[in-house]
């Protein structure tokens, strides 16, 4: 599915502010730090679409991009927080859990993995908890041309083995690189695929 049309819309600090639920949204999580906006520009092939920044944690609000003037990238707040008060941590999570579980035309959260690590309990916990909301979401392994083939491949069987312990089926996974594309075609055709309907049942 061709991205012809990438436009940013607006940052809302909460799901009020949001634009008008009347088109699919699939939105984008991750930790600090994991590729969220690097992803997005991938997937839309611009440049500076969404902000990448050196400083983790730096989204701080909901925000929207409009694709094909038919449906909504959504770039939000991560999790594991980056130098920012216990305070602003549970505000943060009480407006993002507010959207991911009120906004109904949320289609699919891509939660972003950094495939370069072990499983990391916050990543672990938060699919789990998506899975206990009934919120429809798949997997994005990040970062997958920063380290060797053999790493990859172990970490990432790692999570899928952990996430095994809970579940009795995995989401749709991806592997994604936005130095060499990969994975672009392949979540692009997920979304054209699950264009009517919810992806997964959590």
């Amino acid at each position: 599915m061709p991205v012809n049309k990438a436009e940013f819309v607006k940052s809302s600090a909460s799901l009020k502010e949001c634009p008008r639920p009347d088109k699919p949204e699939y939105a984008f999580i991750g930790r600090s730090n994991v590729g969220k906006s690097s992803l997005i520009n991938m997937l839309c092939m611009k440049g500076v679409l969404a902000k990448t920044s050196v400083t983790p944690g730096k989204t701080r609000l909901i925000n929207h991009f409009i694709i094909n003037d038919s449906w909504y990238f959504v770039d939000l707040p991560g999790y594991g927080y980056a130098r920012v008060s216990k305070s602003m941590i549970k505000e943060f999570d009480r407006t993002l859990f507010h959207y991911l579980t009120k906004r109904d035309n949320l289609y699919c959260v891509f939660v972003l993995i950094d495939s370069r690590i072990p499983p990391q309990a916050n990543d672990l916990a938060f699919v789990n908890r998506l899975g206990s909301l009934q919120i429809p979401f798949a997997i994005v392994f990040t970062k997958t041309d920063k380290t060797t083939h053999n790493k990859i491949t172990g970490h990432t069987r790692s999570f899928k083995t952990e996430m095994m312990k809970t579940w009795e089926e995995l989401p749709p996974c991806f592997y994604t690189s936005s130095v060499t594309r990969s994975g672009r075609e392949e979540i692009l055709a997920f979304i054209e695929k699950t264009g009517h309907q919810p992806a997964i049942d959590g």
